[in-house]
C-alpha cells in the first residue's frame, strides 16, 4: 500500500540525513582545522630551487615536482565508473559524503598511509554498512578506495594484521609504542614518531582506530584511551570529539534500525491479516453461490 511505502521512506531518510548530519559536522571542523593545508592542496606551478652546498660555489638546480591533485568530481566519477549501478538511497548520500570527506584527507599534503587509519577506515564502513549484502559492502568498499588511488587489499590485509595481533594481546597496556616490540606496538611507534615530526595527518579515522585497538584489547577505563592517545602525541581533546560524534550517529543509526524493523514487522502482520480476511471472505462468497 502507498502509505506503507511513505513511512519505509520517511525512516530511511532520517537515518540517511542523522548520517549526513554527523558527517557534514566532521567535515567541517576538519576543513577548519586544515584551512593551511587545504590552501597548499591547491595546484603549485614548477620552480627552480637554487640549493648552495657549503663552502662551494657549486649550486644545485633542483625542481620541485607540481602537486596537482585530482577534484572532488574526479574521485566521484571514479568510483561511479568502479561501482557502476545505484546505491540503495539508505546508504549513498552516506557514501558520497564520507567519500567528499576522505578526498580531502587523501590529497593533504601532509598525508601519510597508516594501518592505524586504515583499520579506523574499514571499521566504519563495517558498522554503517553493517546491514547491507556483504558481497556488495566489499565491492562498494573496493570501488571507493580505488577511486581515491589507493590499494583496498592494503587496507583490508592491513587492518586485519592489526586487528589479529590487538586481540591477541593480554590487555591495553600492552598498547604503547615499542619500535622493537609487537606488530600492534611497532605500529604505534610508526605512528608516534610521525605525530612528533609533524608527519601524522590526524583525522576521525584515525581516532576511530585508536579506539578499535582498545575495544580488541578489552579497556573499558576512560583512562587506557588517554594513556594510548598521548602516547602517539595525539591531542585527547580532538580524539574524545571525534568518538563522541561518532558513537553519537552509531546510536542514532541503531535506534533507527529498530524503529524501521518494528514498523516493516507490524506492516507485514496487518498484511497476513488482511489477506486471511479476504481469503475468508472468498470462501463465505463461494459457500453463498453454492448453496
Amino acid at each position: 500500500p502507498k502509505h506503507n511505502s511513505v513511512a519505509t521512506k520517511w525512516i530511511r531518510s532520517k537515518i540517511a540525513f542523522a548520517l549526513k548530519s554527523y558527517i557534514m559536522q566532521s567535515l567541517n571542523m576538519q576543513r577548519c582545522q586544515a584551512k593551511p593545508a587545504a590552501g597548499r592542496a591547491r595546484s603549485i606551478a614548477p620552480r627552480t630551487v637554487v640549493l648552495r652546498a657549503p663552502r662551494s660555489n657549486t649550486s644545485v638546480c633542483v625542481r620541485a615536482a607540481a602537486f596537482a591533485p585530482p577534484t572532488v568530481a574526479d574521485t566521484k566519477a571514479k568510483f561511479l565508473k568502479q561501482y557502476n549501478k545505484p546505491v540503495a538511497s539508505l546508504y549513498n548520500t552516506v557514501i558520497q559524503e564520507l567519500l567528499v570527506q576522505q578526498h580531502f584527507m587523501r590529497y593533504s599534503v601532509n598525508y601519510q598511509y597508516n594501518e592505524v587509519f586504515a583499520l579506523g577506515c574499514v571499521s566504519v564502513f563495517e558498522q554503517i554498512l553493517e546491514s547491507m549484502n556483504a558481497d556488495e559492502r566489499a565491492k562498494i568498499f573496493s570501488a571507493y578506495i580505488t577511486a581515491l588511488g589507493e590499494d583496498p587489499e592494503k587496507y583490508r590485509k592491513d587492518a586485519a594484521a592489526l586487528e589479529s595481533a590487538a586481540s591477541s594481546l593480554s590487555g591495553p597496556e600492552q598498547l604503547s609504542p615499542d619500535a622493537s616490540g609487537s606488530k600492534v606496538q611497532t605500529v604505534l611507534s610508526k605512528v608516534a614518531d610521525m605525530s612528533a615530526g609533524g608527519k601524522l595527518s590526524y583525522n576521525k579515522f584515525f581516532a576511530i582506530g585508536l579506539f578499535r585497538l582498545l575495544e580488541l584489547t578489552g579497556a573499558k577505563e576512560p583512562s587506557a584511551l588517554e594513556r594510548l592517545v598521548k602516547s602517539v602525541n595525539v591531542k585527547p581533546e580532538a580524539v574524545n570529539r571525534d568518538l563522541m560524534l561518532y558513537k553519537g550517529i552509531l546510536s542514532k543509526l541503531a535506534a533507527a534500525k529498530e524503529l524501521m524493523k518494528e514498523f516493516l514487522e507490524r506492516e507485514k502482520r496487518k498484511q497476513a491479516e488482511r489477506e486471511a480476511d479476504k481469503a475468508a471472505k472468498a470462501a463465505q462468497q463461494n459457500s453463498a453461490v453454492q448453496a
